[in-house]
This record gives structure tokens, C-alpha cells and sequence, in this order.
């Protein structure tokens, strides 16, 4: 299946800001969206980036500056279906939490995340259309129910868990092997236990 992977490539990851300058949310982003393509190819399936701006990565890209749902819409209007939008940030993601999307049954698939956003989609049917503003994963039930869409779920913690906040990295430290984990270390970061719970810790660092 052909994935799209929107980015943000000008102000990534801004909730992050209390923990992370500005260049270094730049590094951070990047690496998870490397993450986030090797799962894919990994996976077996070919992946274009959505970015607002030039990135350079191991995917083809396609730079679109307008707002997410309409540079989403556009791209599913010009590729053949099926496709899957993958966001970038799910540093947690793996392929066989990727196969449990693809292989899913439904028009639409949607993979929940955390607050009521939409970490995937897989899009079968050529009338539907996607709404990431406010609570998106209620929007695209009812998108899909609109144009009689089958509906199909994913219940995975790792397509779940997407990277938007501080506390959100302690997941990456704990469940992430890879370049978004390294990432981390390298930075300063060091998960901690404190009452039976692990927190992020970054003595040398802003946060």
C-alpha cells in the first residue's frame, strides 16, 4: 500500500518548545520521520512525504505549504487507491504495527490516537474525505459513515502513542530503539523511576 507521511518541516513539534529550542526540534522531528519510513519500507510498502517545506529524507517528497486536511485531500485525489497517511511523528511505530492497519478490513481504517486525533488512516473508498481539525477520529467516523463507508479500527499502542508533549518522551526512551531514541540520548535525555513510575530527566539541558 502507498503511504503518505505528512511533515511539518518549518515548525516542527512547537509543544515540545518547553524542552527543546528550535533547532533541536528540527533534529528531533527528523528523526522520527526516519523512523517512521524505515517501519514502512520495512514493511513492504512505498512512502511519499507530505511536507510544508524541502526535507531531505530516504522518501520521495512532495512540498504543500496549505493546511493539513487540504494537502492530504489533494494527495488522495491524485493517487490511485488504496493509501495510508502515516504521521510522523509516531516514533513508536513498527511494521507489524503497520500490517495490523494494512491488513484491517474496511473502506476506511483508522488507528486512534491519544485526545482524540487520528494517527493513520488507510482509504479504500474514493468518496472519502479526511478532517484533522479538533477531534479527528470522531470527524472521519462520521466522513466515513457519510459516503457509506465500511468502517474498520486498530487498537495499537504503537500507532497510538504520537510524540507531541514533554511527557510523551519517555516513551520514545522506553519503546523506541532507533534514531528518535538515540536522538534523545545523545541530547541529554535519561529516563528516570520515581514512585514506581518512569519520568524523562535532562540535567545538562534546557528541560
Amino acid at each position: 500500500m502507498q503511504a503518505l507521511v505528512p511533515f511539518d518541516a518549518r515548525h516542527p513539534k512547537s509543544r515540545l518548545s518547553d524542552v527543546l529550542d528550535d533547532d533541536e526540534r528540527q533534529g528531533f522531528a527528523r528523526a522520527m520521520l526516519a523512523d517512521v519510513l524505515d517501519a514502512l519500507d520495512q514493511a513492504g510498502h512505498s512512502a511519499t512525504v507530505l511536507s510544508t517545506a524541502p526535507v531531505e529524507c530516504d522518501a520521495p517528497v512532495v512540498v504543500d505549504d496549505r493546511p493539513l486536511t487540504t494537502a492530504v485531500n489533494d494527495a488522495l485525489d491524485d493517487r490511485p487507491l488504496p493509501v495510508s497517511i502515516v504521521m510522523a511523528d509516531l516514533a513508536l511505530v513498527t511494521p507489524d504495527a503497520l500490517d495490523s492497519l494494512f491488513e484491517t478490513a474496511g473502506d476506511v481504517v483508522l488507528a486512534p490516537g491519544l485526545g482524540g486525533g487520528t494517527n493513520a488512516l488507510a482509504v479504500r473508498h474514493h468518496e472519502f474525505q479526511v478532517d484533522y481539525h479538533g477531534t479527528s477520529v470522531h470527524d472521519h467516523r462520521e466522513n466515513a459513515k457519510a459516503v457509506d463507508a465500511d468502517l474498520g479500527v486498530v487498537d495499537s499502542y504503537r500507532l497510538g502513542i504520537d510524540i507531541d508533549d514533554p511527557m510523551d518522551l519517555i516513551e520514545v526512551l522506553l519503546h523506541n530503539n532507533r534514531r528518535a531514541r538515540a536522538w534523545l540520548v545523545d541530547a541529554g535525555f535519561r529516563a528516570e523511576a520515581h514512585d514506581g513510575r518512569a519520568t524523562v530527566t535532562r540535567p545538562d539541558g534546557k528541560g
